[in-house]
């Protein structure tokens, strides 16, 4: 064999190396290429679209948070108003009570104070009457008695 036909043996070898190739051999290989790249897109787009999903839910719960935190000091402030409130009512209704109290015990005070006044008229009344028994019996004077009586009745 000379080199010219070896040499067209081998292009004829090579054509047929080149068309199975071409036929059978590169396009699983081709499929597969594109697969990959087709499954490394999906990923970086699936990266992606997680990554903007974490975005609104990170949104969200600052959203939630802030509501949560307004909720809770709205909660605090009404607790301690209607405390200010129920202390105001305690404080209103112990002065209330205080000046019931003291009513009361001025009330008591007249009472005693008219009642003292009354045992003390009986008994001037009563030392009156001892005393005109003791002028009747040492004396009859109308012009005396009359000054003494008068007395009297001037200190009552």
């Amino acid at each position: 064999m000379s080199i010219n036909a070896t040499l067209i043996v081998q292009m004829i070898v090579f054509a047929i190396l080149v068309w199975f190739t071409m036929k059978f051999v590169w396009p699983p290989i081709t499929a597969a290429l594109d697969e990959r790249a087709k499954k490394i897109a999906d990923g970086l787009s699936a990266a992606d679209k997680a990554k903007s999903e974490l975005a609104v839910a990170n949104k969200k719960v600052e959203a939630q948070l802030s509501a949560a935190r307004d909720d809770a000091a709205k909660r605090l402030a009404d607790a301690e108003r209607l405390a200010q409130q129920m202390v105001e009512e305690a404080k209103s209704r112990a002065s209330e009570e205080a000046a019931k109290i003291i009513a009361s015990a001025r009330a008591e005070a007249e009472q005693e104070s008219v009642k003292a006044r009354e045992t003390l008229r009986e008994q001037v009344a009563g030392l009156a009457v001892k005393g005109a028994e003791q002028i009747l019996r040492r004396e009859v004077n109308a012009g005396v008695h009359a000054e003494l009586l008068g007395r009297l009745k001037a200190e009552l």
